[in-house]
């Protein structure tokens, strides 16, 4: 994955060929740096711009598949760097346009992220739907694949059956362990994830519930 044209601020360029002993003038654009944090169905945007600046040493991509909506999260991301060109806020935070139930391995390598982000994902209500959401059997493991062990899944809905068949099917995974309450309240990514998305304001000015579990990517054990 070429990521220098969504971090420009991170590009680091490095020869790419070395011909005759000399070195060609064709350069690759690469990063200093690895995306490590991953805002699946980032929505408008508003836990990224939340994010940047409380992990100004992580690159955060968020990744949403409707069209319209990623254009306007790009611009949005555009503005806020124009706006704050003296410094680096919010060089670190980029959207793509990305169908991650079926493409997530061919954006991240092996154990590249540190934080999933999964928040208000589609219910999807009707039991013939439940396939097609964001949490199951087959994406954890992908999930489990493209995370760094130590990592955290960070997940919210306020939607308390779809909250429960997040739980049971992270817990029924063996690379995830859920986070006690007492860590999971203390991490200020949770306290973002609560207040910042804005699905998640939308439930506040509606006085609804928001349901919040988190999962611990776990060692692997060693080959028998």
């Amino acid at each position: 994955m070429d990521w220098a044209s969504h971090y420009p601020a991170y590009v680091a360029t490095k020869p790419e060929t070395e011909h005759l002993g000399e070195t060609t003038m064709s350069q690759i654009a690469s990063l200093d740096r690895e995306v490590t944090v991953a805002d699946i169905g980032c929505g408008f945007g508003g836990l990224l711009v939340a994010l940047a600046p409380k992990l100004p040493e992580e690159l955060i991509i968020g990744m949403e598949i409707r069209m319209q909506v990623t254009e306007f999260v790009q611009d949005r991301i555009k503005a806020l760097r124009n706006q704050n060109s003296a410094s680096r806020l919010y060089q670190n935070i980029a959207c793509l346009r990305a169908n991650t139930m079926k493409f997530l391995p061919n954006f991240f390598k092996k154990a590249q992220l540190t934080k999933i982000f999964l928040c208000f994902p589609d219910p999807h209500f009707k039991a013939r739907k439940h396939k097609a959401r964001i949490v199951s059997p087959t994406l954890n493991s992908e999930y489990a694949f493209v995370m760094r062990p130590g990592g955290i899944v960070y997940t919210i809905t306020d939607v308390e059956a779809l909250h429960k068949w997040m739980v049971q099917h992270f817990e029924e995974h063996p690379s995830f362990q859920r986070i006690g309450k007492v860590e999971e309240n203390e991490d200020d990514c949770v306290k973002s994830m609560m207040v910042e998305t804005e699905e998640g304001k939308k439930v506040e000015r509606n006085k609804g519930e928001k349901f919040v579990a988190c999962f611990r990517r776990l060692q692997d054990p060693p080959w028998p």
